[in-house]
């Protein structure tokens, strides 16, 4: 009988591939390179190595936990299946039209991202639903059918189908589905009124073809990953982490993979979350950095800020606007092409440019010894002396400084006139700089201080770059957790079991229906309890209640949290309050004499979050041993220095660890600047201040 708690996690990055082993409250982990061709080899290989070391088969893994980032590549690089979309005869053409946003105002020759999917490719039936869901035109059942023969002889491997305000009233789209079904029994469907029951109809019509363009790709790929797992002895329930932070079955996940997009950037922002509520802190900048992106999130009151709408392959420079929207629940952070292989050119404006293009992990940085032979952020750092060439990835890769001082003076130096550890300097302080831009930006759009924040850094990269980026924003505490390495894959195993579902029906104050609304928020939680308990028969299931609303004219609504009472018994007084004390929160004032709208109604049913035990710090310190020294170059100081080595594993709660120094572990390196000094926390943490603080 496999134990209960031999859990496994496992995070598939843009480079590296991370598994976690739990027994026993005991974790074992790895990072083994990512098999782009078939990712599911990397996961059997980590899997066995943590095994491994905890003394188990595989066949004693009594849960696996997984996310990966294959949606989201398949999205941006358009390789996904031949995908048809049927909508409402004369919206044909919405998914190219975009919306009247322009993500670079004075650029005259601004080229939009094509729609992912081509025109003719996009097929209309007559028939219309109105806003308020009455049928105006009925959809005939034949001009489907002929339809249905079109894209049968199209060879089409998936289909979307997306009706104007088919979210209100869903019956067209079930039709053409039932119609679908018959004639081409082997062809995958989605109904926007089940990915995406949400009003504006680009952001709709998106969701359900970017859906549809990863679904037969998600699906075969989980199921030759459930084969493997079988074939290795394994043959426990496997979960997916979606992008809104919680946990679904494999069987949702192949159905909505659009879910899926950003799940493993959710699983460290659940982690990050439970760090924090260990520590108390109400405000936290978490802050994920990998082999190919690093990830920013804002972390209330120990719970990520979510959204319903988010922008995947972003094409200009990561502007808002310049990307495809999916309208799904998502944790909403910042992400950016800035991990440890993105790759540094010189423009033509003889500026240093790091990212968003990544080395991955084939060929891989320069260092690496695969046949990069261009600069990337990993190359930098072993110049600078962060990393320790004989000790990356514990030893099991190998780093080449030569080819690192090769790649950057040809790529950097030869065009600048300068030396490899000048041009590493430009390319760190260009891609932290990248960084911290990106973080208070996306604070000022929160309308936060990130001074008073705390940082929380993991990812295989961010505890390299983490301290330069604290000094850069003004932030005076970072904690880096213990396995701050495969951070996302231990979120994994700390995560809930949850779905969001959510429904647009447009409603003003004035003309508040306590009974609609009553029921409508019963039929969402009955819905999305019903997903969970897919996952979970046993636990119980709490319910958190969320509208949207706004000042009739805006163009955009914010979020209210409702409690279970006031969504239960729904009154127009409370919603007002609650809204006006939002509003003022972000914006600062609010406004008299206008009738306020709410357009989107959200129920997410979720297990109880897991207990944390508080951490007790203790003010008694004592000097950490190190294990010699090496010259580091500190970006502060603008020079090497001669900086302490500490091994981790060899720290005890109390040991005390002046800058500048690197502590070195397996999965990554903590890099303290000369402004700081860290200690280590009973439960392993690293707790870095500024000196004197």
């Amino acid at each position: 009988m496999k134990l209960a708690t031999n859990r496994l996690g496992v995070d598939i990055g843009g480079t590296f591939t991370d598994v976690v082993l739990e027994k026993g409250g005991v974790q074992y982990s790895t990072k083994v390179l990512t098999t782009y061709a078939a990712p599911e080899n990397a996961i059997i290989d980590g899997m066995h190595q943590v095994c491994a070391k905890a003394g188990i088969s595989p066949a004693d893994i009594g849960q696996i936990i997984h996310g990966t980032t294959l949606a989201t590549n398949a999205l941006i690089e358009r390789r996904g299946a031949k995908t048809a979309l049927i909508t409402t005869e004369g919206f044909r053409d919405v998914i190219e039209m975009r919306t009247e946003s322009r993500f670079e105002q004075y650029d005259l020759n601004l080229t939009l991202p094509e729609p992912l999917l081509p025109r003719q490719m996009r097929f209309t039936v007559p028939e219309r639903v109105n806003a308020r869901g009455e049928v105006m035109i009925p959809l005939d059942r034949a001009a489907v059918e002929a339809v249905a023969d079109r894209i049968a002889e199209a060879k089409v491997e998936s289909v979307a189908v997306g009706l104007i305000h088919s979210y209100l009233n869903p019956d067209h789209e079930r039709l053409i589905r039932d119609v679908l079904a018959e004639r081409l029994p082997d062809v995958a469907v989605s109904i926007s009124a089940e990915v995406s029951p949400q009003m504006r109809e680009y952001e709709r019509f998106n969701t359900v073809v970017a859906n549809a363009f990863i679904k037969p790709l998600m699906a075969s790929y989980l199921g030759r990953l459930e084969d493997r797992l079988r074939d290795e002895g394994v043959d426990c329930r496997i979960f997916l982490m979606h992008s809104g932070g919680g946990i679904i079955s494999i069987q949702n996940a192949a159905d909505f993979p659009v879910r899926l997009v950003e799940s493993g950037p959710a699983g460290g922002a659940v982690f990050a979350a439970h760090i924090a509520a260990r520590y108390g802190l109400d405000k936290v900048l978490s802050f994920d950095m990998g082999g190919t992106t690093a990830k920013i999130c804002l972390i209330k009151n120990q719970t990520p800020k979510t959204s319903r709408v988010f922008e995947v392959a972003r094409t200009y420079r990561f502007k808002k606007g310049s990307g495809m929207p999916i309208s799904i629940p998502v944790i909403d952070m910042v992400e950016i092409g800035a991990g440890g292989g993105s790759l540094a050119h010189v423009d033509t404006m003889r500026q240093i440019r790091v990212g968003p293009e990544s080395a991955g992990s084939e060929p891989g940085p320069a260092c690496y010894g695969r046949g990069g032979d261009r600069p990337a952020v990993t190359d930098a750092d072993l110049v600078l002396g962060k990393l320790d060439p004989d000790n990356f990835a514990g030893g099991s890769i190998k780093l080449d400084t030569t080819q690192s001082h090769d790649a950057l003076n040809a790529h950097i130096g030869s065009e600048l006139d300068m030396e490899a550890v000048e041009a590493a300097f430009g390319v760190a302080e260009m891609v932290d700089e990248n960084m911290a831009n990106a973080a208070r930006v996306h604070a000022v759009e929160n309308g936060e201080d990130l001074s008073e924040y705390t940082m929380i850094a993991f990812g295989g990269a961010a505890p390299l770059h983490a301290g330069r980026l604290c000094e850069k924003l003004g932030v005076s505490r970072l904690i880096v957790p213990p396995g701050a390495g495969v951070g996302s894959a231990i979120g994994f195993l700390r995560a809930p079991f949850s779905f969001e579902a959510n429904r647009s029906v447009y409603m003003r104050l004035s003309d508040f229906d306590e009974t609609v609304i009553r029921d409508l928020l019963t039929e969402l939680r009955d819905e999305a309890t019903g997903f969970v308990r897919t996952c979970d028969e046993v636990s119980p299931i709490q319910a958190e209640f969320k509208v949207y609303m706004r000042y009739a004219g805006q163009g955009w609504e914010i979020p209210i949290d409702l409690t279970e009472a006031q969504a239960m018994t729904p009154d127009a007084d409370t919603f007002l309050a609650r809204f006006e004390e939002e509003y003022a929160k972000l914006f600062g004032r609010t406004v008299s004499g206008m009738d306020i709208e709410i357009t989107v109604w959200s129920v997410n049913a979720t297990t109880p979050p897991e207990k944390v035990a508080p951490v007790e710090i203790g003010k008694d310190q004592v000097a950490a041993d190190s294990s010699g020294t090496r010259q580091l170059f500190d970006a502060g100081l603008g020079a090497f220095i001669a900086a302490q080595v500490v091994e981790r594993a060899g720290l005890k709660p109390g040991h005390a660890v002046q800058g500048p120094a690197a502590m070195t572990e397996d999965e990554t390196t903590i890099i303290i600047p000369d402004s700081r000094a860290a200690v280590q926390r009973p439960d392993g943490c690293i707790d870095i201040v500024l000196k004197g603080a």
